[in-house]
């Protein structure tokens, strides 16, 4: 417990350290004392396009809650056929409706999407395909954080199998729609504790050693490879992909760690509210001219470094071929 608890204040040093303009935003700071309560101090970048997007379609994983939900009714404010792709239908549909009433789209949906079933995703990525006939933007939001040692469905342990292998599999399945809607835009979720991940090839289903905190960071350093790889296979086709950072975000993701809940309170005057999460996807989803920055990582609504082992080629290349024999499939 005291292991994970150093951990997760380790979290919190990175993510400040890294955070952009941060000499800038400590000056303000002082000039702002005093500091709590001070949310704006935290916010971080905002999405400042007016691009709208009428007819555009869209899909989004995990938008029945959080930072997806927020993405969601932003896009249908814009516009968009939103597609809310999350386990807990009804759920969804509370927060569809409620999209619904708040941007007067219709146009917001809702279907069954399980990323920890290989079987509940094919069965998504079928009744889309039947049903739509383009797909401009897939936005990777959902994901796990700090579970106890589980495994999915098919076998894998549950962060690397939800937070990389579900969106794999999904977005291979997706990608030929994404294709002949081009221009089109991936966008997928990661996190700046990548930065202490590690891809360890020799237990990627954590079978010799677990630690939640750092099969998390294993899996958003997946999330980043993973874009990094897919842009460059995607070059010439007119779609782009993007990694994001949210920020520290008050949002539902604790919710399979008691201690990281307690943690969450006890700093929630200095994290994003759902609505800032969500702004640095809205920025790689929409902004115009992103396309020579394809297969990079934001944060804040900017490009962010990312960590040794996110730019290591060879890793890359490994885990996508990895990937794709777990998954059974072939994608060249």
């Amino acid at each position: 417990m005291l292991a994970i608890l150093v951990l997760l204040t380790s979290f919190l040093s990175i993510v400040y350290l890294t955070a952009p303009s941060i000499s800038h935003k400590i000056g303000k700071m002082v000039d702002d004392f005093p500091l709590f309560g001070n949310r704006k101090f935290f916010a971080g970048g905002v999405c400042t396009t007016s691009v709208q997007i009428p007819g555009k379609v869209v899909v989004i994983t995990g938008a029945n809650t959080g930072i997806g939900k927020e993405t969601a009714r932003e896009l249908a404010r814009r516009g968009a056929r939103v597609y809310i792709a999350c386990r807990d239908v009804l759920k969804g549909e509370s927060a569809a409706s409620e999209i619904r009433a708040d941007t007067k789209n219709s146009q917001v949906l809702v279907r069954k999407l399980d990323l920890s079933d290989t079987k509940s995703i094919r069965a998504f990525a079928e009744g889309f395909l039947a049903e739509e006939k383009k797909l401009h933007i897939l936005i990777n939001n959902a994901g796990v954080m700090m579970c106890p040692y589980s495994k999915t469905t098919d076998g894998f342990e549950t962060h690397f199998g939800v937070n990389h292998l579900g969106h794999f599999l999904l977005t291979y399945l997706l990608l030929g729609r994404l294709k002949e809607s081009a221009p089109a835009r991936v966008v997928n979720l990661s996190s700046v504790v990548h930065l202490i991940g590690k891809i360890r090839f020799h237990d990627l289903q954590s079978k010799k050693r677990y630690c939640s905190a750092f099969a998390y960071s294993h899996s958003k350093l997946a999330n980043v490879l993973f874009t990094r790889e897919l842009a460059k296979r995607l070059q010439g086709t007119g779609v782009t992909t993007y990694a994001v950072h949210p920020g520290i975000v008050l949002s539902e993701i604790t919710r399979h760690s008691y201690l990281l809940c307690l943690l969450w309170r006890l700093f929630s005057p200095f994290f994003k509210s759902t609505w800032q999460g969500a702004q640095t996807s809205l920025h790689c989803a929409l902004e115009e001219g992103l396309e020579p920055l394809s297969g990079k990582y934001f944060s804040d609504c900017k490009r962010m470094w990312v960590s040794p082992r996110a730019r290591n080629k060879k890793t890359a290349e490994h885990l996508w071929s990895v990937s794709c024999e777990l998954l059974g499939i072939q994608w060249e």
